[in-house]
């Protein structure tokens, strides 16, 4: 994804010659590879575009996904417990150090993109880049909001909404006149969701890093969160094509002949062998 990432990047701001077809050649090798690392499992999988077997892992996934890890869960059984065996290997000091430096990477995605929006112009300040960290904090600010816990607020539910709505209409009205009356522009909200992204992933790996601080400051949870939606949004981008795909039965059927093309020429059965039954039962 991070490479998908940098190759938007380079398509919006980086590359302005050549016409299409030079963007392609240049970064052809790049998608491929993206697109391999993410898809090859589903892309040599016999039945990776079967509608009835992509509903059943979609179901597995959600499952996995929002099942609490513990004591003796393993990571294929829970998302929190494959989480915490992905972040067991920054133990010590100098790992913590080299996955802070390795994380302000992300920083500079939203460095860069910042000074190309509309609505600041011309203007090189550092204020603008500061400003950009303030709507951050907004951002993330209306998450927990949005996100409160709902077996701590089950005494004040009725107030919980109406901060909750109320947030919403504030959030969406300053950014109705801030439209309105600045040279923000929609392209600029969508720059901006792209400069986020990353930062909000840098934080995450630094706050990872960092784990044992972070749990004493009583943030965990509220990381844990958002790396929990990162991934969830990340499976969903994953899960989208393929579902796509598997609607149309005419892409399963393309893929198996593609796969089993010897075979096929061969005269093999291979609908049979799929499905599990032995033709010579009744031998």
């Amino acid at each position: 994804m991070e490479i998908v990432l940098l190759l938007v990047v380079y398509l919006s701001y980086g590359y302005n010659e050549g016409g299409a077809l030079s963007y392609i050649l240049l970064t052809v090798s790049g998608w491929f590879l993206a697109i391999s690392w993410l898809f090859a499992p589903y892309l040599f999988n016999p039945s990776g575009f079967e509608w009835q077997k992509a509903v059943e892992d979609f179901r597995d996934w959600t499952n996995w996904l929002f099942y609490r890890g513990g004591i003796g869960v393993k990571g294929e059984e829970s998302w929190e417990a494959w989480w915490d065996e992905e972040l067991s290997h920054i133990r010590n000091f100098s790992g913590r150090v080299m996955e802070t430096i390795l994380s302000f990477r992300f920083f500079i995605f939203q460095y860069g993109i910042i000074y190309k929006l509309d609505v600041q112009g011309s203007n090189t300040s550092l204020s603008v880049y500061g400003f950009s960290w303030v709507v951050f904090a907004v951002l993330i600010l209306l998450f927990k909001v949005f996100t409160f816990s709902q077996k701590i607020s089950v005494n004040f539910q009725l107030l919980l909404r109406f901060i909750q709505g109320l947030s919403f209409l504030l959030a969406l009205t300053g950014l109705i006149v801030a439209i309105a009356f600045t040279d923000l522009s929609i392209t600029d909200i969508f720059a901006c969701i792209l400069a986020f992204l990353p930062t909000g992933w840098g934080i995450l790996s630094i706050a990872c890093a960092w784990k044992p601080v972070v749990k004493k400051m009583g943030l965990w949870k509220s990381i844990r969160s958002i790396a929990r939606l990162y991934d969830a949004a990340m499976g969903m981008l994953i899960f989208i094509p393929i579902a796509l795909f598997s609607w149309f039965p005419f892409v399963s059927t393309f893929q198996t002949r593609l796969m089993f093309n010897q075979a096929f020429s061969r005269g093999l059965e291979i609908s049979l062998i799929l499905a599990g039954n032995n033709p010579n039962a009744d031998l």
